[in-house]
């Protein structure tokens, strides 16, 4: 298995080193026929603006939606921006409505507002508590019928699960958290 990085904008490279420790080979997606190179895709967090124009300008979007209808994709923060199906605040950005949820850019503030705090993870047969850092975090203010919650924080769903694609509004790969990578990509997630 050989899981792509979207390597536009944003902190990919601690995506890999976290694919990395569960002894998955990874690789820099820069140019859209790269993905018929992987089985799985992760949006990083980053500027949501700009990934949106990079996404537009590198001929992205039509390859990474045909991608989704068959492969899973794992965003976080930015990258669950890019996934959301509405963006309420902010008319720059062309999401690509992967998931049905909508969402608002920054809604825990600024940058320093940033904040780590533990989450209680929902898996199908038990629970996990996890580190989480959220920095400028969006929101998800609403979700469509065929998402599952994963997590809350002070009941706002932070993690969420729709078919094949996982969407955060934190950031795993900061605290070493392996668990999403694993529930997107296969493996155990214990």
């Amino acid at each position: 298995m050989k899981i792509g990085l979207l390597a536009l904008q944003g902190d990919y490279a601690k995506h890999g080193r976290i694919l990395s420790q569960l002894g998955i080979q990874t690789e820099l997606i820069r140019y859209p026929q790269q993905l018929e190179d992987v089985s799985g895709l992760i949006i990083p967090g980053g500027e949501s603006t700009t990934m949106s124009k990079l996404i537009d300008v590198s001929k992205f979007r039509q390859p990474i939606l045909s991608f989704a209808e068959r492969s899973p994709i794992l965003g976080t923060c930015a990258g669950l921006i890019m996934m959301a199906r509405l963006l309420q605040d902010d008319t720059r950005i062309n999401t690509l409505a992967i998931m049905d949820v909508t969402v608002t850019r920054n809604a825990y503030g600024r940058q320093m507002d940033s904040f780590v705090d533990d989450l209680t993870v929902n898996l199908a047969d038990h629970q996990k508590t996890i580190t989480a850092t959220f920095i400028r975090s969006p929101q998800i203010n609403s979700i469509g019928p065929d998402v599952e919650i994963l997590a809350c924080y002070n009941n706002d769903p932070v993690a969420v699960r729709q078919g094949l694609h996982i969407g955060l509004t934190f950031h795993p790969e900061l605290n070493d958290v392996t668990l999403f990578h694993e529930l997107a990509f296969g493996g155990n997630s214990n």
